[in-house]
């Protein structure tokens, strides 16, 4: 019997993800969203884009939470994204508003799911989603640092132009410009690129990770990112459904662990079958300690407006 995945949002980010799980035949896909025919018409044309991708899986597009029944895997990407002239308060609690309700219906309908997050505020709505289930936090994850380290990655292997498949990077801390990519922690084939890449252009590489979507965000004018995205929460989703055991930056929920308790900050974690199955601690640096600790104190901040903190 195959596993079956869950995607909450029939946007860009939720449409894209079915697309590329579906196309790995990794599992099932259910597309949810409130938008009568949306996710009926985007499940109906990926599904019949299998008998050419010589893929047998089931996707199917719904309004309904009981076609949701018994998923292995729930990933969230409903949200509304930040409008004209609305404060960053409003976004966050009309979120706040959306997750609460996506995951009272989700977790009724999918009692042992394992919970992706992938709506922003990040870090804020899965600290919402943790609070709101009643999930241990190793079946609560947001997707975060796997986007943003494959991001550092791209701009690795550009600058020094090398394949993608040589580098490594690991970005840790909150979802935004508060992020500590960790250059210490970052190589190409197995070379730290800090004996790679003077310290000027290195800085720059990690500002522009941090500002990678907003980078997207204004060259595109009306939307955001949404092919990285799906493709990260792909990559968790796989690791999870193969029981891999990988190593992958993700928002965790921390009990003392880098010195941080009751929030999710980004974090490197072994993902398998159980989900978040260990979090990884590396030694910090006083500085990156400290870059870590003002990251987790803004996500403290948005947590705190809406009252899951």
């Amino acid at each position: 019997m195959r596993k079956k995945v869950t995607i909450v949002g029939a946007g860009n980010v939720g449409a894209t993800a079915a697309h590329w799980i579906a196309a790995k035949e990794l599992a099932d896909v259910v597309l949810i969203d409130v938008i009568e025919g949306v996710p009926q018409g985007k499940a109906l044309d990926l599904l019949e884009a299998m008998p050419i991708e010589k893929r047998d899986v089931s996707i199917l597009g719904t309004n309904d939470y009981a076609d949701t029944a018994n998923s292995d895997i729930v990933v969230i990407t409903a949200g509304i994204a930040r409008k004209p002239g609305m404060s960053r308060d409003d976004l966050l609690n009309t979120n706040f508003g959306i997750m609460s309700d996506v995951i009272g219906k989700a977790v009724a309908a999918s009692p042992n799911a394992i919970l992706i997050v992938v709506a922003n505020p990040l870090d804020a709505m899965v600290q919402t989603a943790f609070k709101k289930s009643g999930f241990p936090r190793e079946r609560v994850i947001g997707m975060a640092g796997v986007l943003d380290s494959a991001r550092f990655r791209t701009f690795i292997a550009e600058e020094l132009k090398v394949s993608v498949e040589n580098v490594t990077a690991f970005v840790l801390g909150g979802h935004g410009d508060t992020m500590v990519p960790l250059s210490r922690y970052s190589t190409v084939a197995g070379i730290p690129i800090t004996e790679l890449i003077e310290p000027a252009k290195l800085k720059a590489l990690e500002e522009r990770t941090a500002n990678g979507g907003a980078e997207i965000v204004k060259h595109l004018k009306t939307g955001s990112a949404y092919y990285a995205p799906s493709s990260a929460t792909t990559e968790m989703v796989e690791a999870i459904l193969k029981d891999k055991k990988k190593i992958l930056p993700c928002a965790a929920y921390l009990e003392g662990e880098y010195g941080i308790s009751g929030l999710y900050i980004g974090v490197p974690c072994k993902l398998g079958a159980k989900g978040i199955e260990q979090i990884i601690q590396i030694k910090l640096t006083p500085e990156e300690q400290a870059a870590l600790n003002k990251s987790a104190a803004a996500v403290k901040e948005l947590c705190t407006v809406i009252g899951v903190a």
